[in-house]
């Protein structure tokens, strides 16, 4: 008898530990509470060009997915998102699988409160940082602005 209510106890115990987590939010849900869905770019009046400035799209579909379009004018590739999550600070981390490069990056972004979008940081699976601190690796400048073009 007292293995068995042990077990009960136990059971109690973790199903009231994992209760939150059940009601988590949805990914899309996710993206779409902070604010990141719609088109996105440096300059919305400017055509969409790789070294000029991109058009980037979020979505969701229509069964749920969220997707990520990057137009660069000459070139442009559909991507899942596959995780989102904000931090304490409104930080939006997303894991993006790109089938193109094979992987899946993992980049920072933030929604200044003029509703501007900043990407912070964006890495390879491996650790490998394009931008790290708001600032591109290779340069050190700093990542630019992006409006919402819809």
């Amino acid at each position: 008898m007292t293995r068995c209510s042990s077990r009960w106890i136990a059971a109690a115990v973790l199903w009231i530990a994992f209760a939150p987590f059940a009601h988590a939010e949805t990914l899309a849900a996710t993206v779409e509470q902070w604010g990141l869905l719609g088109s996105w770019a440096v300059d919305c009046a400017a055509r969409p060009d790789r070294d000029k400035g991109a058009l980037l799209t979020y979505e969701i579909r229509g069964d749920g997915r969220v997707m990520y379009r990057r137009n660069f004018g000459d070139a442009r590739d559909e991507n899942e998102v596959v995780s989102a999550t904000v931090n304490a600070e409104g930080l939006l981390n997303l894991m993006v699988f790109f089938p193109s490069l094979h992987q899946t990056r993992e980049f920072g972004l933030l929604l200044a409160k003029d509703g501007s979008l900043r990407a912070i940081y964006n890495r390879s699976e491996r650790g490998e940082y394009t931008i790290k601190d708001g600032k591109y690796v290779k340069t050190g400048a700093p990542t630019p602005l992006q409006q919402r073009c819809d």
